[in-house]
C-alpha cells in the first residue's frame, strides 16, 4: 500500500509503496535566457531565408573580362584594319554599366531597326540613353552602309548580332558590357503588367497592314494606352498612303520611342511594381535574349527604385547628325539610272562630347581618332576619323554609271525623303503637312501645337527624282516579301538593295544586265 506523510511543506503526499516507481520527471520550464536564444535562432534563420532569397532574385552583374587584344587568335574579333574599341580601364564610379539595347521586330523579318546605348551609373544615379538612327553611315566593306543593314548582311542569328556589336563599338569607341535583344512584343505586354502608361501621342497614326495582321488607329493626345495600343505608337512611321508620317521619318519615330519608353520607366520605377517581379521575369525569359541573367535585370531595376533613380536625372538623346547622300554604284544598276542613297552622319564633335560626359564608362579621354566617325566630302567620296575606310572604292571620288557629276551636290529635287515624307529642296529639312496630322512633341501634354516654321508639303520641283529612293517594287535586303510596307521600318534596311557581299559570300549581288560600255564602278 501507498503510504502517505507530510512533506516540507506540511501538505500529505502519497509515497509510492513496493511495486511501485516513481511517476515521470517534471518537465523543466525555460529560463528567461534559454528562450531569448532559442528566439534569436529563429529570427536569425528567418533573416538568412530572406537574405538567401534575396540574394537569388536581386544579383549584381560582374563586368565580362575582355581578352586583351594582341592575345585573341585572328578572326576572334574582326575589327578590321580600322582602331579597337576600347574595351577596359579605370571606371568613373564603382558601379557604371554600358548595354547596348537591339530592339527586333518578329513581324518584320527580325530585323533589328532600333538600336540604344544605354549608359548606367549606379553610384550616382544617372541614365543616359542614345539611340542610334538605323541609316547611320559606318565603316563596311559593301556598298550600302547603314548599321541597320549589318544584321541580315552577315545572315542574323549570333554572328549578326555580334556585327552590329562590333560596329557601334568601333563608332562610339569602347565595347559596351553587356547586350540586350529584345522582341517588340514584350514591350507591349510590359504595358499590359503595369496596368497601361499615360502617354500624349504626338500625331494622329493610321496604318493597317493583313500581312503582319496590324492594325493601328490612335487619334493624338494624351491618354492611357494599353499594351497594344503602345506596340502601335512605337512601330509607326507614317499612313498608308504614306503621304503623312512623321515629317523627319525615322527620327521622328525615335522621339516618339524615347519619350514613351520614358514614360514606361517612370511608371516602373513606382514601388508597388516591386510586387510584379515574378510577372515580369516571365516576361524577360520569354522575349529577351541577353548575356545578362533575369538576376542582373533584376538587380538594375532595384537599384534604380531603391537607390532613387529621379526622372530628372534620366536622359534620352539622338545621336547628333546630319544628312548626307552618297552615290551607290550597286543600286544605279538596279535601277538603271544613277542613284544617291541617304544617310544619316554622325556630327563628330558633338557625338565626342556626349561619348566622353554621358557615355563612356571609362575616366580616359577619347579623341576623335579613338571614335569611327564616317563622313562625306566634297567630291562624293567618304573617310573615316580614323584615317581607314573599310571600302576603298568608297575612299574615291565615285565614277557615275550613267553620266553626270561627281561631286555631292544634292540633285535639285530632293523633295521627299526614302519614306515618301515631303522635305525642304533647300535644306533638306523635313516639312508638316497642314492638316490635322501635324506631329507634336511626343510625350508632351500640349497636343495641339506644331512644329512652327513648317512649310506646305505639296510643293515639288517638277522633272526631277530623288536622291536615296528607289524604283517601286525593288526589295531590301533581309526582306522575303515584296511590296510589303512596315510603318516601323522592322524588315527594310533602307537600302533599297542587297549590298555587295562579303568576303564569305553571304548574299548573291545582282547580275549586270545593262552597264554602258567604257563606265565602270
Amino acid at each position: 500500500m501507498n503510504e502517505k506523510k507530510k512533506g516540507p511543506g506540511g501538505r500529505w503526499e502519497e509515497q509510492a509503496g513496493p511495486g511501485k516507481t516513481e511517476g515521470r520527471a517534471k518537465k523543466r520550464r525555460l529560463t528567461g535566457t534559454q528562450r531569448s536564444l532559442i528566439a534569436l535562432a529563429c529570427v536569425l534563420a528567418a533573416v538568412l531565408s530572406v537574405t538567401l532569397a534575396y540574394r537569388a532574385v536581386f544579383v549584381k552583374p560582374e563586368l565580362p573580362q575582355k581578352e586583351d587584344p594582341s592575345s585573341s587568335q585572328e578572326g576572334d574579333d574582326d575589327y578590321g584594319e580600322g582602331m579597337r574599341p576600347r574595351s577596359d580601364g579605370t571606371r568613373k564610379s564603382k558601379d557604371y554599366y554600358t548595354v547596348l539595347v537591339m530592339g527586333r521586330d518578329t513581324g518584320g523579318g527580325g530585323n533589328t531597326d532600333t538600336m540604344m546605348l544605354a549608359s548606367y551609373d549606379v553610384t550616382n544615379q544617372k541614365l543616359t540613353v542614345m539611340n542610334i538612327p538605323r541609316d547611320t553611315m559606318v565603316n563596311v566593306s559593301w556598298d550600302i552602309k547603314r548599321i541597320n543593314s549589318v544584321y541580315n548582311y552577315y545572315g542574323g542569328g549570333d554572328k549578326g548580332v555580334k556585327k552590329v556589336y562590333q560596329e557601334i563599338s568601333q563608332l562610339v569607341g569602347f565595347e559596351p558590357d553587356y547586350q540586350v535583344i529584345i522582341e517588340w512584343d514584350a514591350v507591349g505586354k510590359l504595358v499590359d503588367a503595369i496596368g497601361g502608361v499615360q502617354f500624349d501621342v504626338p500625331r494622329n497614326m493610321n496604318y493597317d497592314d493583313p500581312y503582319q495582321d496590324l492594325s493601328i488607329h490612335i487619334q493624338k493626345g494624351y491618354q492611357k494606352l494599353d499594351g497594344e495600343q503602345a506596340m502601335g505608337v512605337i512601330r509607326y512611321r507614317h499612313d498608308n498612303n504614306m503621304k503623312y508620317g512623321y515629317p523627319d521619318g525615322d527620327l521622328g519615330r525615335i522621339k516618339t520611342q524615347q519619350a514613351f519608353l520614358k514614360a514606361v520607366i517612370q511608371q516602373l520605377l513606382q514601388v508597388k511594381n516591386v510586387g510584379k517581379i515574378n510577372q515580369f521575369s516571365k516576361i524577360f525569359q520569354e522575349n529577351v535574349e541577353t548575356d545578362l541573367s533575369v538576376q542582373n535585370l533584376f538587380w538594375f531595376g532595384k537599384s534604380a527604385i531603391m537607390g532613387g533613380l529621379s526622372m530628372d536625372n534620366v536622359e534620352f538623346v539622338t545621336m547628333p547628325n546630319t544628312m548626307k547622300s552618297c552615290y551607290s554604284p550597286s543600286v544605279s544598276r538596279q535601277v538603271g539610272k544613277n542613284n544617291w542613297q541617304s544617310y544619316v552622319v554622325p556630327n563628330a564633335k558633338e557625338l565626342l562630347d556626349l561619348v566622353n560626359n554621358s557615355l563612356s564608362p571609362f575616366t580616359e579621354v577619347f579623341t576623335l581618332k579613338d571614335l569611327d566617325i564616317m563622313s562625306v566630302n566634297a567630291d562624293g567620296s567618304v573617310s573615316s576619323s580614323t584615317g581607314h575606310v573599310e571600302d576603298a572604292r568608297a575612299a574615291k571620288a565615285p565614277v557615275l554609271l550613267y553620266g553626270g557629276k561627281t561631286d555631292t551636290k544634292e540633285p535639285e529635287q530632293s523633295v521627299t525623303d526614302e519614306d515618301g515624307n515631303p522635305v525642304d529642296p533647300e535644306t533638306g529639312l523635313p516639312v508638316t503637312p497642314e492638316d490635322g496630322s501635324g506631329t507634336t512633341d511626343p510625350g508632351t501634354t500640349n497636343p495641339g501645337t506644331t512644329n512652327p516654321g513648317t512649310t506646305n508639303p505639296g510643293t515639288t520641283t517638277p522633272g526631277t527624282t530623288t536622291p536615296g529612293t528607289t524604283d517601286p517594287g525593288t526589295t531590301d535586303p533581309g526582306t522575303t516579301t515584296p511590296g510589303i510596307t512596315d510603318p516601323g521600318g522592322s524588315s527594310s534596311s533602307g537600302s533599297g538593295t542587297q549590298p555587295d557581299p562579303p568576303d564569305e559570300g553571304v548574299f548573291v549581288p545582282p547580275e549586270v544586265t545593262e552597264v554602258p560600255s567604257g563606265l565602270a564602278e
